[in-house]
């Protein structure tokens, strides 16, 4: 028994010595040239901006509830939340890869042997039965030593495969925020629009009533009328149409939120509408932090540098060693008669490759390569990250200016159009200039709508691209 032990310790010692011949390499960040400043951005922040939580982001009551109900209950998160936790337990199980293997087999066999066979006519004469029995206990243990760290490569993969799903679910979250908060905005800038129409329908209903009693005292001809006609109704189709486009709208925004479709509550108007001001962009190379994209990006570097080390080691040789003990008895009530009944067997195998080295070579350079592209993969996500804050920069700073203009335009077609009725009244203008001003103060008007909304989409880009600002996920990393 004491040798047995003995040359367990020896075969452990030396496999234990050997195991610090790691393969594989360390993870190091490669090296990316990233600008000092933002393009369009005024002003040069510090580097200790922090992320913007949504919470401070949004402050209109209502959408607040929608966005807590989308991050409670939306099927892309949830889905997202039980991949984390299969990653979870895969981790944990990559953490008892230098455990060895046990198992244990109890049986029991009865074999009637042939009276014509030497085994059989040994079983008559010295135990006096035409059969033999076979009792036997075993425990066997199996460990293969980690020579090359295979086993700290796979539970670097795994970890960093879990932190990349949570930067994954941590982007999913940011964009299931974003994607609330302009849908929101797309159903207030449809009832403006609604809006807009409504009161354009009772202005050319006006005209149209004025140049009916023109036409009547045949002062304009029947075309007047028609065109008059026709401009209330360019006002009316925009209604059924502003009221199919909420539908829609209200539908999606249902769905996001892991609901049925049902009516959505919300603010009166876009003016009504206060997101956070004064976004701190920061500095460039802040976004290898703040992005959850970028980081998961990273993370994906880790894993396959992991899964090179991997590849590489299976090329090379591995050691096992499988001791067991047990009983053995070919008589039942001396089973356990020990230590007669004791069976010890110590095994050590070295394995090497040699018919396969070809094809585990071939892995292992695919592996290489597969890597490559994952840091590259990785360095066009900062290049993107970094790009996606300019253009919401140059968005917001190019759509406040139209903002201006369109002001500056509506004031000076309100005045056309109240101008173009007076002179119609009075003779001294046609009806195609007032049905012209109107249209033209209606188009403006639209328009006015469509640039507000794309400021505030642009604000929204730029919470996003500079890396969003979810709550903290629950407390279960590894």
């Amino acid at each position: 028994m004491k040798k047995f032990h003995h040359y367990i310790t020896i075969f452990a010692s030396t496999t234990l010595l050997l195991s610090a011949c790691s393969v594989g390499k360390k993870y190091t960040r490669q090296e990316i040239v990233i600008p000092e400043n933002f393009k369009n951005s005024a002003v040069v922040l510090t580097s200790d901006t922090l992320q913007l939580s949504w919470r401070k982001f949004v402050q209109d009551p209502l959408l607040t509830s929608l966005i807590e109900k989308a991050l409670s209950n939306n099927t892309d998160v949830n889905v997202a939340l039980l991949n984390m936790q299969q990653l979870e337990l895969a981790y944990k199980q990559s953490k008892k890869g230098l455990l060895p293997t046990a198992d244990l087999s109890i049986g029991a066999n009865r074999t009637w042997l042939s009276s014509n066979s030497l085994n059989g006519s040994l079983s008559d004469q010295f135990i006096g039965t035409p059969y033999m029995d076979d009792y036997s206990a075993t425990l066997r243990l199996s460990w293969e030593a980690d020579i090359w760290g295979k086993v700290k490569m796979q539970k670097e993969e795994s970890l960093a495969n879990f932190f990349g799903q949570k930067e994954n679910l941590s982007a999913l979250k940011t964009r299931v925020i974003v994607q609330v908060i302009q849908s929101y905005y797309n159903l207030i800038a449809l009832d403006e629009q609604l809006k807009i129409a409504q009161r354009n329908v009772q202005l050319s209903d006006s005209t149209l009533n004025m140049i009916r009693l023109q036409y009547n005292s045949s002062l304009v001809s029947s075309l007047a009328v028609e065109q008059a006609e026709a401009q209330k109704k360019t006002a009316e189709l925009l209604i059924p149409l502003a009221h199919q486009n909420m539908a829609v709208e209200e539908n999606a925004l249902s769905i996001l939120c892991g609901g049925f479709p049902e009516d959505i509550q919300r603010t009166a108007s876009l003016d009504d509408t206060i997101v956070g001001d004064g976004l701190a962009t920061g500095v460039p190379a802040e976004l290898l932090s703040r992005r959850p994209d970028v980081r998961a990006a990273e993370y994906a570097v880790v894993a396959a540098t992991s899964r090179m080390g991997l590849a590489k080691a299976a090329m090379y040789p591995s050691i096992s060693l499988t001791p067991s003990i047990g009983t053995n008895s070919i008589q039942f009530n001396k089973w356990f008669d020990l230590p007669g009944s004791i069976v010890k067997t110590i095994a050590g195998n070295i394995a090497q490759p040699i018919f396969q080295k070809g094809a585990l070579k071939t892995n292992y350079e695919i592996s290489v390569i597969e890597r490559e592209k994952i840091a590259l993969q990785f360095k066009q996500s900062v290049m993107v990250a970094v790009s996606e804050v300019s253009d919401a920069l140059a968005k917001i700073k190019h759509t406040e200016q139209r903002l201006q203009l369109i002001h500056a335009k509506s004031n000076a077609l309100a005045k056309a159009t109240a101008d173009a009725a007076l002179l119609y009244k009075s003779g001294m203008a046609n009806y195609l200039e007032v049905i012209t001003a109107q249209n033209n103060a209606l188009q403006n008007d639209l328009e006015r709508i469509t640039v507000k909304r794309e400021k505030l989409n642009a604000a929204i880009d730029l919470y996003r691209a500079l890396g969003g600002g979810t709550d903290a996920l629950p407390p279960n990393t590894p």
